[in-house]
């Protein structure tokens, strides 16, 4: 009997206007994720390999939910194309899976699918994560498309 199960909480695709790379560049980095997560206050403990956010990097995530610190680790890094990260607290992880397609040179998806392991006695109390994350999810993604639209803009301005 399996003693844990494997929850797919979130599926959402959300357009940045920004090349792949540059959404790529953005999102992989765990030194920014508190500028477009909402519940993430801050990273500690940053440990890179190479780049920011390349495959082996870890960090701690400090949330907004007190005593909440998933160890995270980013276990596939393709730029512009797929980056994986997962998130351990306790007997719980979460994965987060985000794949980049171009729809052109300064339009991108971003596709994000969000898992969650915890014991096979709590997954039957996870109906609200799973109807919240979706919402909580591209609510982030956007704001992370908004931040990278306007950073553009200025770069814009500047080289004019």
């Amino acid at each position: 009997m399996k003693s844990t199960a494997r929850l797919q909480i979130a599926d959402v695709t959300v357009h940045f206007d920004v090349a792949s790379e540059v959404a790529f560049d953005y999102l992989s980095d765990p030194g920014r994720r508190a500028e477009w997560q909402a519940s993430l206050l801050r990273v500690t403990d940053e440990a890179d390999v190479g780049e920011p956010g390349a495959t082996g990097s870890s960090w701690i995530d400090i949330t907004a939910v007190p005593f909440v610190r998933p160890a995270m680790e980013v276990v596939e890094s393709r730029r512009a194309q797929r980056w994986r990260e997962i998130g351990r607290w306790g007997p719980v992880d979460a994965a987060l899976t985000l794949d980049f397609e171009a729809q052109g040179k300064y339009s991108t998806l971003v596709r994000a699918r969000a898992h969650l392991t915890v014991p096979m006695l709590a997954a039957p109390g996870l109906l609200g994560v799973r109807v919240l994350a979706p919402a909580a999810l591209a609510a982030d993604l956007r704001t992370a498309a908004r931040l990278l639209r306007d950073s553009q803009i200025t770069d814009h301005r500047q080289d004019a």
